[in-house]
């Protein structure tokens, strides 16, 4: 196996100095208790006239090279749901769509709420994964809402940050309580902002398609009432607070107005919610089902504007396999969710980049650098770095199909569409 990579001729982003040069970079794999990482870099046509050993060289024609993409938001389904994905699936899906850490939720089965089955899962993640796995740890016991699980304990084991994701806690005194305990050792907690009471029984957005299908409707408060609790409890705390999944026109602007004010607020959507509506149900079905769901073409506008304006710091996937027996069948008992691992920058590039609503820049800050600094880390490749490479080709056209996707489910409404964008290849540390 080769000790290093060559990447030669690759446009290198950098969206700080909003460049991209023509380079080569050498890219260390971690091994002999070395840890990896960028090695060097070169700009201009030549490469070194000389390269370590074990070194392998391959030409990237023009690719563009970003660091590793980071997705702050992804469900392996491991352990408990391992017909769904295993984190050997999961990951290679990952790869395929240019991730190169994936931050992996609690909700399994089940849930990851003591530091055993934390490091149980790290543990897979080392033998079987094929990216950098990090484990995300429950705010409440069982997800149950009803007593705080042992942050210090998780974050030892190797939690990387808190959430309850694919449920709410509701109670606001124990969220409250949560965010203090969480500010004290500086630790990120992710919130899935809904509050139940709107949300239950929903099916699919509130609205007319909702009403023509005969189905209960979400209304967009049910996300807003949400995070506006959250967000004032964060300010009262000081807490590190990241806000999952926004999809509403209210709640991009609270997130807007409360970075104004000051609050230690970040948040992330996802492809969905820039490039699909809830209109799109009608002919997608339960494929098209997830929480929070689909929303007006109103919403999808403000997403975008948000997402142009640097309110949204980073694009993530929320991947939820499920099994085509828990989506082909009527929508109110359809599961909620959709994978997303290899359709993510592709999409990006296809509603995003080429209507002009962003720059290329702008899309490597929400791939790779904005969830790199919500953990606290760097994304930059530059010699000493420890990130990856992802080498992509906006201009490519990619149809999704079953034959390539690695995710052990196919719950997704871009099957058969033709996108642009696509990921060329990655080279991890």
């Amino acid at each position: 196996m080769a000790k290093y990579t060559l990447i030669k001729n690759a446009h290198i982003v950098d969206p700080a100095a909003r460049a991209a040069e023509l380079g080569s970079i050498l890219v260390r794999h971690a091994g002999d208790g070395a840890a990896g990482g960028i090695e060097a870099v070169w700009y201009g046509a030549k490469s070194p006239e000389s390269l370590p050993e074990w070194c392998e060289a391959f030409d990237a024609r023009g690719a563009l090279a970003m660091p590793a993409f980071i997705d702050l938001h992804c469900h392996l389904r491991e352990p408990g749901e391992e017909e769904k994905e295993t984190i050997s699936t999961g990951t290679a899906a990952a790869v395929a769509g240019g991730f190169g850490t994936v931050v992996a939720m609690p909700n399994t089965k089940p849930p990851i709420d003591n530091p055993e089955l934390l490091r149980r899962v790290i543990e897979r993640a080392k033998l079987w994964g094929f990216c950098e796995v990090l484990p995300t740890a429950a705010i409440t016991v069982g997800q149950k809402g009803r007593e705080l699980c042992d942050f210090d304990a998780l974050h030892e084991a190797g939690a990387v940050a808190f959430s309850d994701d694919g449920f709410p806690v509701s109670d606001a005194g124990l969220m409250r309580e949560a965010l203090k305990r969480c500010e004290k050792r500086g630790y990120l907690v992710i919130s899935h902002s809904e509050e139940l009471s709107l949300s239950a029984g929903g099916v699919m957005n509130e609205g007319r398609t909702a009403a023509a299908l005969g189905v209960k409707g979400i209304p967009n408060s049910a996300e807003a009432v949400a995070i506006a609790r959250d967000l004032i409890l964060a300010k009262e705390t000081g807490a590190r607070l990241h806000i999952a999944h926004v999809s509403t026109k209210e709640g991009v602007e609270l997130i807007r107005e409360a970075k104004a004010r000051g609050v230690n607020v970040t948040c992330e959507t996802c492809p969905h919610y820039f490039s699909l509506c809830d209109e799109d149900v009608m002919f997608y079905g339960g494929n098209a089902k997830m929480n929070p769901p689909l929303r007006s073409r109103v919403d999808v506008k403000a997403v975008i504007d948000a997402i142009a304006d640097g309110t949204i710091d980073s694009i993530s996937t929320d991947h939820a396999p499920h099994t085509e027996r828990q989506k082909n069948c009527p929508l109110p008992e359809a599961k909620n969710g959709i994978i997303g691992l290899q359709t993510a920058f592709s999409a990006a590039v296809t509603y995003l980049l080429l209507p002009g609503h962003i720059d290329i820049f702008r899309l490597c800050e929400l791939f790779s650098t904005g969830p790199a600094k919500i953990l606290g880390r760097t994304a930059e490749i530059k010699p000493g770095a420890k990130c990856g490479v992802t080498l992509v080709n906006p201009n490519r056209e990619i149809v999704i199909s079953r034959s390539i996707i690695k995710s052990k489910s196919f719950n997704t409404p871009f099957m058969g569409m033709s996108l642009y964008g696509t990921v060329e290849r990655v080279v991890l540390p």
